[in-house]
């Protein structure tokens, strides 16, 4: 793709970036053939080679946004499917990311929209604030007639329980045996809230094998949320606050990764090193780098580098259909998926490939709570996709595509590292209490 872009934009490292980005785009459009929005609208400028146009004259124009550019970038779900599915290797993600900076900096939306966002921004990052919430909207549910229709669909997303961690914060968790290594573990801020069964069967399936796990209370939130909205300065706080506390752990205790069961986090961790890259302090750069270069998701670390033990499953006698629900962040974003498959298989179980699994689910971060009509479609999809190979279970590795698909089926859905607990002698799994 042609750029104009004059020398003193070129000056901005942002743009630098973005234009050697739309360089390698050769319109081919193959990147619209794996969109899930250009599939459900059939329209150009809701497919990524449409998207790409539209930040290009942006961004070259040095325009601030219009109401038309929001429109369509906000229908990206971010979900890098077309990154996987470019022949060129345009890198999509930072071209996205670039927009919805753009579009924070230049574009005021309506106040409601404002509002929404920015509540929306301040609520996720923080557990208590998100728990205290929920038991709110719960006792006022007779009056939520009142609300109007978006914060309604919000409000049906809000938990009834809030179940208890097994473990405390800020704390060394030591193997019964001798440490083989060290972690870090990254325990969320929405998941910490709603499913702290993930961040426990995490801890449990680490210790049993000999890994000593640190969970640091400074680190509130991978800044994912905030990061995708464009909101640059609370994304980067939580950043920068993250590389520091982890980086003098790191130096301390010279811990070997920093895992993460959260697939979309996992992402972001892995992009630390890029959004600083050009960061006029060297220190933060240095490690920003390092940050990502530990980070992996808790199934590429146990695949990868330590032996399980599934001696347990031999203990458990039936076999169960599993299928397994690649979640975009993990195989689109990080490039994992054959090594929580390959851990699943491990298990002894029948696992199971779904149709059109490289397609979004629908949660995308706050995409479900933004853009209901276009989720609820992927929703349905993706529902429709699972129970074509009759699963007795659906295993994922991201909690917001587990609320998500678990609000359309029957079929219980759990986290990897539950079952991979389950398999290796932990207690099964509460959603499957029935099977």
């Amino acid at each position: 793709m042609q750029t104009n872009f004059k020398k003193d934009q070129l000056l901005d490292p942002e743009i630098q970036n973005s234009e050697k980005i739309f360089r390698k785009c050769v319109h081919c459009g193959m990147c619209n053939a794996t969109c899930p929005t250009y599939q459900i609208l059939g329209d150009e400028l809701d497919g990524p080679r449409g998207r790409i146009y539209l930040i290009k004259d942006m961004l070259e124009n040095n325009k601030p946004a219009n109401d038309k550019i929001v429109k369509h970038l906000d229908r990206c779900l971010s979900c890098y499917a077309c990154v996987t599915t470019c022949p060129s290797g345009v890198d999509y993600m930072h071209l996205i990311d670039h927009g919805r900076n753009h579009i924070e900096r230049t574009y005021k939306r309506p106040f409601f929209e404002r509002l929404v966002r920015n509540m929306l921004a301040y609520i996720l990052p923080k557990p208590n604030f998100f728990k205290l919430l929920a038991k709110f909207t719960w006792l006022t549910k007779p009056l939520h007639f009142l609300l109007p229709k978006k914060l309604k669909h919000m409000v049906s997303f809000m938990p009834k329980e809030f179940p208890k961690s097994e473990y405390p914060e800020n704390v060394i968790f030591k193997p019964s045996k001798k440490s083989i290594s060290k972690v870090a573990l990254l325990t969320g801020c929405v998941q910490k809230a709603i499913s702290p069964n993930i961040n426990d069967a995490s801890i449990n399936v680490l210790l049993r094998h000999g890994i000593e796990v640190h969970v640091l209370s400074e680190i509130k939130c991978c800044g994912s949320l905030t990061h995708h909205m464009g909101k640059e300065d609370i994304s980067h706080q939580y950043f920068i606050q993250n590389i520091n506390a982890w980086y003098e752990l790191y130096e301390r205790e010279k811990i070997d990764a920093i895992l993460v069961n959260t697939s979309g986090c996992g992402t972001t961790l892995k992009d630390y090193g890029f959004i600083f890259k050009n960061h006029p302090d060297k220190t933060l750069r240095k490690k920003a780098k390092q940050i990502s270069e530990l980070a992996l998701d808790i199934t590429e670390y146990l695949e990868e580098s330590i032996k399980l033990d599934f001696t347990n499953s031999k203990n458990i006698n039936k076999k169960y259909n599993i299928a397994y629900h690649s979640a975009c962040s993990m195989q689109h974003g990080q490039k994992v998926h054959d090594q929580p498959f390959q851990l699943l298989k491990k298990t002894g179980n029948n696992i199971l490939e779904i149709p059109d699994g490289h397609l979004c689910c629908g949660s995308a971060g706050t995409y479900n709570l933004m853009q209901e009509e276009l989720a609820t479609e992927l929703q349905t999809r993706k529902c429709e996709n699972i129970k074509k190979v009759n699963p007795d279970i659906i295993a994922a590795g991201n909690i917001g595509c587990i609320t998500q698909i678990s609000n359309g089926i029957n079929i219980p859905i759990v986290h990897t590292i539950e079952l991979i607990d389950w398999f290796t002698g932990g207690k099964k799994p509460n959603g499957l209490n029935n099977l």
